[in-house]
């Protein structure tokens, strides 16, 4: 079976540095936060072009910390899209925040048309929205220049959702650099993925920084004293050796990412009805996940690449919205969210990691040709 993804993989290859890593984390006696958490920050901030970069135990906790960093929290409302991980909504639940849906466009990420038409659409008298989230879902750009825009002209805060797409560029700028803020993942399986679970913030404002520090420890600013009710997510300093390892590579990684990709679209150009990845004018993707929109034939086609040998991921099968712990619970903009309910049903995730040989990526392209045609 050729598998979707490979954490595995990325560890052998850089299975020395990483095992020297963790031994000189272990001889230093020193396991939480520390200097080698902080190297890391200062590491991840100079990769990004950020002035500061606050480390934490996972991507929906720095979701969580960058919104009650920015002062956003209970009775403010926060516009996002449904066709995310459901960490993106339930981060802004968990702040105390409310959350309002609005559609996505062709490229599977909040549609600026969308965002207008419910800031237009918002009830007269109630207040404003204070925060959106646009999401770069699939390691793909959203539609920043308009959403930034749009943000500013209606005075919302912009935080990024950045989480699968550690260094994509949008007119040659790095999304993550849009925002007061941007909120990343390094889940095992992300772009940048530690053994473990982790996350990490950046900005460029200090006072927001300095929050999210003490917020990310129980408040503290000096020790046992919580100066503001904060939390306990901590990013321990065994990831953070491996993810210094790790983020050397991301380059690399990254351009492997994309060559797999042009890879895919041109052995699967010119299948009939299969939609491949819509690239953004002036965007650079990551490709996070190489995902195909197969419409109804989604499910046939996932099965047949089970019975040839290829694992496939459906990122993500339920919108937000409809899911149980949300269904009926969460205020969508005008005229619901068709695009993000069609998806739901069509798109399917292909194999995609660094380390996969192209002989493996011409085995997925014959593959999904011949399910395709069968």
């Amino acid at each position: 079976m050729i598998p979707q993804t490979n954490p595995k993989a990325a560890y052998l290859a850089q299975r020395e540095a990483i095992d020297a890593a963790i031994r000189r984390v272990l001889e230093t006696g020193w396991y939480i936060q520390g200097e080698e958490v902080a190297a890391f920050e200062r590491d991840f901030a100079a990769y990004t072009g950020s002035a500061h970069a606050v480390a934490c135990a996972s991507g929906t906790d720095a979701l969580i910390l960058a919104l009650r960093g920015l002062g956003i929290g209970p009775g403010d409302a926060v516009i996002t899209v449904s066709h995310t991980a459901v960490a993106t909504v339930a981060a802004i639940e968990l702040a105390g925040a409310t959350p309002v849906l609005v559609d996505t466009d062709e490229h599977w990420t909040m549609a600026p048309a969308a965002l207008e038409a419910v800031l237009k659409a918002w009830p007269a008298g109630a207040p404003k929205p204070k925060a959106v989230i646009p999401v770069h879902l699939y390691g793909q750009p959203a539609a920043m220049d308009e959403i930034a825009g749009i943000a500013e002209r209606h005075g919302l805060i912009l935080l990024e959702d950045n989480a699968q797409a550690h260094g994509a560029t949008l007119g040659g700028r790095m999304v993550g650099r849009w925002g007061k803020a941007a909120a990343y993942s390094l889940y095992p399986t992300k772009n940048l993925g530690a053994i473990g679970d982790g996350g990490i913030i950046t900005t460029d404002d200090a006072g927001v920084a300095e929050t999210l520090r003490a917020l990310r420890e129980y408040g503290w600013r000096e020790r046992y004293i919580s100066a503001i009710a904060g939390m306990n997510s901590r990013l321990d300093p065994l990831q953070a050796a491996i993810l210094r390892v790790k983020l050397t590579a991301l380059p690399a990684d990254t351009e492997r990412r994309r060559a797999i990709a042009a890879r895919y679209t041109a052995g699967l150009a010119g299948l009939p009805g299969l939609g491949l990845p819509k690239i953004r004018a002036n965007a650079a993707p990551v490709y996070h996940l190489y995902v195909v929109d197969a419409g109804t034939r989604r499910d046939e086609l996932q099965a047949r690449l089970k019975t040839a040998g290829v694992g496939t991921l459906i990122h993500y099968p339920v919108p937000v919205h409809l899911q149980p712990a949300y269904l009926g619970k969460i205020a969508l903009g005008p005229g619901g969210l068709p695009n993000t309910e069609r998806a739901a049903k069509s798109v399917l995730s292909l194999p995609l990691f660094p380390q996969l040989p192209d002989a493996d990526v011409d085995s997925v392209i014959a593959a999904v040709k011949a399910a395709w045609t069968a």
